[in-house]
Formats: C-alpha cells, structure tokens, sequence
C-alpha cells in the first residue's frame, strides 16, 4: 500500500508561484491580497489537497494563530474533592440523586459569573476572526509563572487590569502585543478596553441621593487592588461631595467581589444600624447584602435602597429586582480580541483606547414605593 505525502504549505506555494507568507496571507486574510493572486493560490490549494495547519502559517508568520486571556485567581471557589472516574462511575449506583438545590448558599462558583461573560465574548470573537484562544487562570500563582509560561505559546497576550504586576507586564510587552481589559489606562503604551465606571457609577449615586435627601449612605467597596473597584467609589465620593455631603459620614465597607464578601459586609453593616441606602461596587456583593437584609426581616427598597454594578442575569432574577449598571461584558472580550488582532498587523500604530458603553438599569431596590 502507497501512502501519498500530504502537501504541505511550501508545496502550495511552489505550484503557484508566490511566497509561503502569500500562501498564509491568502489563507487568513483573504481580501488582503489580488483577487488573481488570491485565485492562483486557491486553486494550487484544491489541486493538491492542501489542509493548512498552525505551525504552518507558524512557520510563514512567525506566529501560532493563538491568543491568550489571563484572569486573576478567585479563591471563592473552594477546592474540589478528587474524583475517581472509575470508581465514580459505579454501575450499581443510581443514574441521579435527588438533593434539596442551595445554589449559591455559600458562596461559591459566584465570584466569576462577570468573567464568563467576557471568556464568552473573547471565545466568539477569536473564532470569528481564526485565532485559537488560550485561557489562562492565576490562581496559587505568587510568580506568575502561568502567564510567563502563556506568554510564550501566544501572539498576543489579553489581561485582566492589576492581574499582572507592573514589572512582569512590562516584560511581557517586549515580546508580545498586550491589551489591558478594564481600569483606565495609566499613561502605558498598551492598548486597553474599559468602560466609564466613575461617570456611571456617580450617575447612579445622584439617583440614589435624589432618593434619600441626607439620609445615611453606606457603600461596599471592592478589592483594595482593583482599579474597576477604585473608580467606582471615585465616582461615589465626587457625587457625594458635589451634592454637599461629607464622605465622613458615609459608611464603607469593603469585599472581594463575592456573594459571600457581601454577606459578611451586610452582617458588619446591620451592628452599625441600617442606612438609607447601601451602594455595592458589584452584584455579587449586592445579592449578598440583599440576602442578609431579608434574613433580618429588613425591607428593600422600603427600609434601605440596594444597588450594584455589572448587570449579571441573577442581579434581574432577585427579589426585588437589583437596580445595577450593566457592563457590555461579553463586548468587553470581543473588543479585546479585534483590538489585539488589529496590534498584530500593525504593530507601530498608537495606543488605542476603546471604551465601551454603559447602561444604568433602574428598578425596585432602588425605587422608594410611592
């Protein structure tokens, strides 16, 4: 039996006269070459029964046809027992069980429901223009040994803000194209996706005051570390201020971006007695503080007005409906991939800063009933 050699990219572009990148550029970027070119290589491709692959266009490019998007660990999730596949899958166990369902009763696998969204975006996004995405997950990860190690299987590196320190990133930009997603930008020379937080986030404190008079504020800040976190309680305290209040009377608390940090903040909150209303830096800790609120019997938005920021589905399902600021979470990964694309074939052209639109979504947390 005679086994044909497959062709290969050099045998595409030998048969049509052109150059192995032609072949790539045809291959990736149709409409970026001559319409005769374009069919001489296409027809070379169909004669030999050329299958591209990565390290071909590799090899023509120097590139893997892989991006990257690294996300800061989140330990809210706590570890899983181990699995035995085998002895899991016992053939005299019952095919189901039947549980009384607590989702999200202790917070955990709640902390990412913002970052799926944008994985989702950036997964459509990079298939959309034929790269491979590679995700990566700081968690236990002090040395950042697991985006060093990305950092040299991608073309382009996609990061969460402050999930990298200064330092490492700037090492990795010397290799790499980097785009930095949410925080504003800092006078770098990477490209950022972000989005207004501290305009959103004071327009949403105005309606809240407008609400409450000189009623008492609390407020559930975010990480210490977060730059997303940071700007929102900037556009809080610059609204506070512009309307004639004193940040010394507010009350601030801080999480970690959890359900469960917002429970923690509410109980801490409740000792101190309720405030007119309680201004969360997300959802999660909103649904979290919403959670214990109700436990106590308090009532919202009758005895406090609750809201929260990003616009995750459970944030329309709670009871009452939370008044929230809805983040494009799923544009923000499909504008990282199409701005790190565009960085990829031009790599001399300026920073760019896309900054994407925000909604402030009005409902009954935030609604003093009539």
């Amino acid at each position: 039996m005679t086994v044909s050699k497959a062709a290969t990219v050099y045998d595409v572009a030998d048969r049509a006269g052109v150059s192995i990148a032609t072949v790539s550029r045809v291959l990736r970027s149709p409409d970026a070459v001559r319409p005769v070119t374009r069919e001489r290589v296409l027809d070379a491709v169909a004669a030999l029964g050329y299958v591209p692959s990565g390290s071909a266009r590799g090899l023509a490019e120097r590139r893997t046809g892989v991006l990257g998007l690294y996300f800061p660990g989140f330990d809210a999730a706590e570890d899983a027992p181990p699995l035995d596949a085998l002895s899991a899958a016992d053939a005299d166990a019952p095919p189901f069980a039947i549980v009384r369902d607590e989702v999200e009763s202790d917070g955990r696998h709640t902390s990412m429901l913002f970052l799926d969204e944008v994985l989702r975006g950036a997964e459509l996004e990079a298939w959309k223009q034929g790269f491979v995405l590679m995700v990566g997950v700081g968690r236990d990860d002090p040395d950042r040994s697991t985006v060093r190690d990305m950092a040299g299987r991608v073309d382009g590196l996609m990061v969460l803000a402050s999930s990298v320190p200064d330092d490492v990133l700037a090492r990795l930009a010397r290799r790499i194209p980097v785009v930095v997603l949410s925080g504003p930008p800092r006078g770098d020379h990477y490209d950022h996706v972000t989005v207004s937080n501290a305009e959103a986030m004071g327009e949403l404190t105005r309606h809240v005051l407008a609400q409450v008079g000189d009623g008492r504020l609390a407020f559930l800040a975010g990480p210490a570390d977060s730059p997303d976190g940071l700007q929102r309680w900037e556009g809080f305290a610059a609204a506070v201020t512009a309307a004639g209040g004193g940040l010394d009377d507010v009350t601030v608390l801080r999480g970690d971006f959890t359900r469960a940090s917002g429970r923690r903040a509410a109980e801490e909150l409740l000792a101190a007695g309720v405030p007119a209303a309680l201004i969360a830096a997300n959802d999660q800790m909103a649904l979290g503080a919403l959670d214990v609120l109700r436990g106590a019997g308090i009532r919202v938005p009758d005895d406090v007005l609750v809201t929260g920021f990003d616009g995750i589905e459970a944030a329309a399902l709670s009871q009452p409906p939370l008044t929230t600021i809805r983040q494009p979470m799923i544009d923000l990964g499909r504008a990282a991939v199409q701005v790190l694309a565009r960085r990829l074939e031009n790599a001399e052209a300026d920073p760019v800063v896309a900054r994407l639109p925000l909604q402030i979504l009005l409902r009954e947390s935030s609604q003093h009933p009539v």
